[in-house]
């Protein structure tokens, strides 16, 4: 007995006495620290750079940041600057700082300390350049947001070795209201410390409470994107290179929401998107937008009277020339909340050289079932009556690789683009 008990007064001893000779450097807590949302955002380019952020319950103004290597106890210091904001009727305290000088496919560690009080240690992989995974995600606007918990979180779960996640727009109900914002968040806490994050601005971000158009405060103020677009519109549009892909990631709100606020959006934004997609040197192009190059007519079974045939949208014969211009291969988009994937076009007709085209579906409870005709050129949709999905993607130098699942896993769709 005496011996057991010297042999724990030891281990102990030992702990004790390890813990005071790093002065703690492991050791800390963020829920201590009243840091909370902790995010990564991707950068223009992820194999040197990545953005971080995070909200806090109070304003502080001696944050800072420290990074290292996994396995290292050099630590290289980063200090936050101060993002909070007012929106409607909730306030955002929030921090963020830019990491620089990583090395590609390195494994990093980082934690966020307020004074002498240390943070927890959360996790950053710099891009390796040749190859990677991503979730992404299509509207997930609620009425109930633990729909949205409920397809995020197993999806995390069933995929821990992705490098990314994107999300095509409509993030919120109402870009307003925080709640929503806070709700959404939730969705993504297990994850969104140690995965970049790519969002895609969608027309409910600009909405207010009373369901009036306005400027989409919350969403360029909470996601410090790549500040690569233009500063007239920052944060609405913007691009980056992840693996082999370089990803555009457009605003299509120009046509009506914000027409009267930014009348110059479409024209402005289509000369910055040629000229973002023809300096690029990626092996592949894929665009991120919310409104779908499509107008569906309505079903049948829907309830509802048909006002028009099935139709390409105005917006989009402006891009899809463009599109097809630089080689784009792949483009994703959301907004009528269902899936279809389209039989590769080009010149506005199927054609097995063309781009393809993934309309991702619905990541929330504002569910259409049966409102959208099939139309001729639908390669593939989810099983009707519709309800949640989310997609995986994979990259490498040879393939991109698309696969579309129900939340619980059952997989409803696949393909692969190919290139020398």
């Amino acid at each position: 007995m005496f011996c057991k008990y010297m042999a724990t007064l030891a281990v102990l001893l030992s702990l004790f006495l390890n813990g005071c000779s790093n002065n703690g450097q492991d050791s800390g807590s963020d829920k201590a620290l009243g840091i909370y949302n902790v995010r990564q955002i991707v950068a223009e380019n992820n194999k040197t750079s990545r953005t971080i952020m995070w909200n806090s319950k109070a304003k502080q103004n001696d944050y800072e940041l420290e990074l290292r290597l996994q396995g290292d106890k050099k630590l290289i210091p980063y200090k936050a600057k101060d993002y909070s904001f007012k929106d409607g009727k909730g306030e955002y305290i929030q921090y963020g700082s830019l990491l620089t000088d990583l090395k590609a496919g390195e494994k990093y560690e980082y934690r966020i300390n307020q004074g002498k009080a240390k943070g927890s240690w959360h996790k950053l992989k710099a891009d390796n350049g040749k190859s990677f995974k991503a979730l992404v995600y299509p509207d997930t606007q609620c009425s109930d947001y633990s729909f949205w918990h409920k397809v995020s979180i197993p999806a995390y779960e069933r995929n821990k070795d992705v490098d990314l996640y994107l999300h095509l727009g409509d993030l919120t109900d109402n870009g307003e209201d925080n709640y929503q914002w806070e709700q959404w968040f939730k969705g993504v806490e297990g994850y969104s410390d140690s995965v970049p994050f790519a969002p895609t601005i969608g027309n409910h971000e600009t909405y207010n409470l009373k369901w009036k158009v306005r400027y989409p405060n919350a969403y360029v103020k909470l996601f410090n994107l790549p500040e690569n677009g233009l500063e007239k519109y920052r944060h609405q549009f913007y691009s980056f290179d992840y693996g082999p892909v370089h990803f555009a990631v457009i605003d299509t709100n120009g046509d009506k929401e914000m027409k009267e606020m930014q009348p110059t959006l479409e024209k402005e934004q289509l000369a910055w998107l040629e000229k973002d997609l023809a300096k690029s040197k990626a092996k592949w192009k894929v665009v991120m937008q919310h409104k779908d190059i499509l107008l569906y007519k309505f079903a049948p079974d829907s309830g509802r009277t048909p006002r028009w045939e099935t139709h390409f949208r105005e917006q989009s014969k402006a891009l899809i020339p463009i599109y097809e211009k630089y080689k784009v291969d792949v483009v994703l988009s959301a907004h009528l909340h269902t899936y279809r994937r389209r039989k590769p076009l080009l010149n506005f007709e199927p054609n097995p050289l063309g781009i393809t085209y993934i309309m991702t579906g619905i990541a929330g409870n504002v569910q259409y079932a049966k409102l959208w005709e099939n139309w001729e050129h639908d390669a593939a949709r989810a099983p009707y009556p519709e309800t949640m999905n989310y997609l995986t993607m994979t990259a490498d130098e040879g393939k991109l690789h698309f696969e579309c699942f129900l939340p619980d896993g059952k997989k409803i769709d696949e393909v692969t683009i190919t290139k020398k």
